[in-house]
């Protein structure tokens, strides 16, 4: 070790730094202090001075450039990737001209001067250089400044916030940054945008900064009263959100650390969304919004928000849009089933008072009949999910309930293991009565059908036709059905069922299977 190197300094007790004690102190003043401190209190021994240094902006890393500043006599090539990091060491350590002429915080001052009233680019590269030191950043009145240009330049190129709102936030930070605001700048900005004055050209730069920085941009803006057009910033959540989870296995430890921020922006994103409201947003597109801000933790409240707007015109909905992944573990179903019931609860009290409520209502009622059939093959949909989505809609939305017979088919079949008596609970949902023929029929002769279950559906189909053709006799106890041959087309039921019959089918307080099988063949 050099004999010069006489002042050791423990970085964010981790990282150990060997300097000369008058290189150093030569440009800053925080350490020509410690180094003051520390030799009234050492041992005259030792020779070599120990100073501990915690939190120091941008770690190892911002201060070897602090140091190469220093044993290079002043001098360090500064750019946009770092002067927001050597700016906040310059405050740290107090690096001004009271020490050194040319010292490193008016070097880098006047570099930022340059930046904020640069090329956007420039502008994006700092905010960039921020997110290593955003605490000193933020602290020091950085990262508003490097806001508030970014805020400028998408005005001067865009319509989405107003010059007059900028100029009061601008004179918040400095008079001088008032004075080159939008309404009194003179001078011609080259606009390297390609999308010219489009309102949303900035996006894409802006999605590359960290959530701290979005979520401060955020703040601001509320703070101060921009007059911005909410909507436009809504999009831009929207897309930033959007574009982090499409890069989520690359960062997702970066998502974790940053959790809160995310939920914050997500919920932000969801109040634009619903003051927005239908005027705005497609049923579809709204599916798509929950899609994504589910992705952020967001909060129970803007959850119900979006829901409820959803839920409100889910007759424009169609099957692609009900069929959300459930996201969560395997055992809760492929599909997120307890979302449509939400929506459809929501659905139904909202039409209850409505004229057009019964057209909507047959149309939800097929739609719903669909995804009962998409949803059924899966083997972890239980009985009860299965029947929360069927009995969500009043009898009324269906004319026919052949849609639901299938979905229950299809569900017997996918589901070969349950008991009886899930069986026959999943057919409750079904109104015999709305049952054509044919359907009636199949769920007789169907042999995963409980036998009752297919006693009660031809009875009650029976007396529903009893009540429209005078050709239809029912007899107590027993019912009837006769087809035409020659063109197999039902002309009467009339299966008749005598007493005696009857209790061939039962057989200790069941049905006897066989008969059933019997009479199912006779159908």
């Amino acid at each position: 070790m050099s004999p010069l190197n006489d002042l050791k300094i423990n970085l964010n007790g981790q990282y150990t730094f060997f300097l000369d004690q008058d290189v150093i102190s030569k440009y800053s003043g925080s350490l020509r202090k410690m180094i003051k401190q520390s030799k009234r209190k050492r041992n005259k021994k030792k020779r070599i001075i120990t100073i501990e240094i915690d939190d120091f902006p941008g770690g190892p890393d911002g201060f070897e450039l602090v140091s190469r500043f220093c044993y290079n006599n002043g001098e360090i090539s500064i750019d946009v990737s770092n002067v927001s990091t050597l700016y906040c060491c310059s405050v740290f350590l107090a690096m001004s001209e009271k020490f050194c002429f040319s010292n490193l915080f008016l070097q880098t001052e006047k570099f930022l001067e340059e930046v904020l009233y640069g090329s956007w680019s420039d502008i994006v590269l700092c905010l960039k250089n921020c997110e290593q030191v955003f605490f000193q950043a933020d602290s020091y009145g950085l990262v508003d400044k490097l806001i508030f240009a970014a805020l400028t330049k998408i005005s001067r190129n865009s319509e989405t916030f107003s010059s007059s709102s900028l100029s009061s936030f601008a004179s918040s930070l400095s008079p001088e940054m008032a004075k080159n605001t939008p309404e009194s700048d003179s001078r011609c900005i080259s606009r390297s945008v390609s999308c010219g004055r489009s309102n949303e050209w900035w996006f894409d730069d802006m999605t590359t900064l960290s959530p701290s920085i979005i979520l401060r941009l955020i703040m601001i803006i509320g703070a101060y009263k921009t007059n911005i057009k909410s909507l436009v910033l809504t999009r831009f959540l929207l897309h930033y959100l959007k574009t982090k989870l499409q890069t989520k296995s690359r960062t997702t430890t970066e998502l974790m650390r940053n959790k809160l921020e995310y939920s914050d922006l997500a919920d932000t994103a969801a109040k634009g969304v619903i003051s927005a409201g239908k005027t705005a947003f497609s049923c579809r597109k709204l599916f798509w919004v929950l899609r994504v801000l589910s992705s952020f933790s967001l909060s129970r409240e803007s959850r119900i928000g979006l829901e409820t707007l959803i839920g409100e015109m889910l007759e424009q909905a169609t099957l692609d849009d009900l069929l959300i992944p459930a996201g969560g573990s395997k055992e809760s179903g492929f599909y997120n089933v307890d979302l449509v019931i939400r929506l459809l609860k929501v659905f139904v009290k909202n039409r209850e008072e409505e004229i057009s409520r019964e057209k909507n209502m047959k149309e939800i009622g097929k739609l719903i009949d669909k995804y009962l059939r998409e949803i059924s093959p899966d083997q972890n949909l239980k009985v009860s999910k299965f029947l929360g989505v069927a009995e969500s809609l009043p009898d009324s939305a269906r004319d026919c309930f052949d849609g639901v017979y299938r979905g229950i088919d299809i569900y017997l079949q996918s589901h070969p293991n349950l008991t009886p008596q899930d069986r026959t609970e999943i057919c409750r949902c079904l109104n015999y009565k709305k049952l054509t023929m044919e359907t009636c029929k199949q769920l007789a002769r169907n042999p995963k059908i409980p036998p009752e279950i297919a006693i009660e559906a031809l009875k009650s189909r029976s007396e529903n036709q009893e009540h429209s053709t005078s050709d239809v006799k029912v007899a107590k106890k027993s019912f009837s059905c006769r087809y035409s041959e020659e063109k197999k087309k039902p002309v009467v039921l009339h299966l008749e069922i005598s007493e005696k019959l009857a209790e061939r089918l039962k057989s200790r307080g069941g049905y006897n299977l066989s008969v059933m099988d019997s009479f199912r063949e006779g159908l």
